[in-house]
């Protein structure tokens, strides 16, 4: 009996599920065509928002990620590989480059190939 002790609690480990890293950049962003001075008013915008290891998303068929991994990649530029499901898609991936340009403006660089400039909103 002493042994079952050990072998369910390596079970136990090895079915939880991963720690997620957090996002290196937090809050609410608005989708620009491009970066402004002024402070932005999302109202009515597609909005991005990092909170943690979360990732939502206003627009498109995916509301909500969950972050698997964060590697740097240069200064203020990180790889990140996010998972999601829905009901149709059961843990897939979206993977990007997040780049920090400055406190209030992000771009998100797409494996597609496209990016997406995000402006923190006030």
């Amino acid at each position: 009996m002493p042994r079952v002790a050990p072998l369910a609690a390596l079970l136990l480990a090895l079915a939880a599920p991963a720690l997620a890293d957090s996002y290196p950049v937090t809050g609410r962003f608005g989708v620009v065509a491009g970066f402004t001075d002024e402070p932005l008013d999302c109202t009515g915008q597609r909005t991005i928002a990092f909170a943690g290891n979360q990732r939502t998303d206003s627009h498109g068929g995916v509301p909500a990620y969950r972050n698997s991994t964060v590697v740097a990649d240069g200064a203020a530029r990180w790889q990140v590989t996010d998972v999601f499901s829905t009901g149709q898609i059961a843990n897939a991936q979206a993977v990007y480059t997040l780049h920090a340009l400055d406190d209030r403006r992000v771009e998100m660089i797409l494996q597609t190939g496209g990016t997406l400039m995000l402006q923190r909103c006030k």
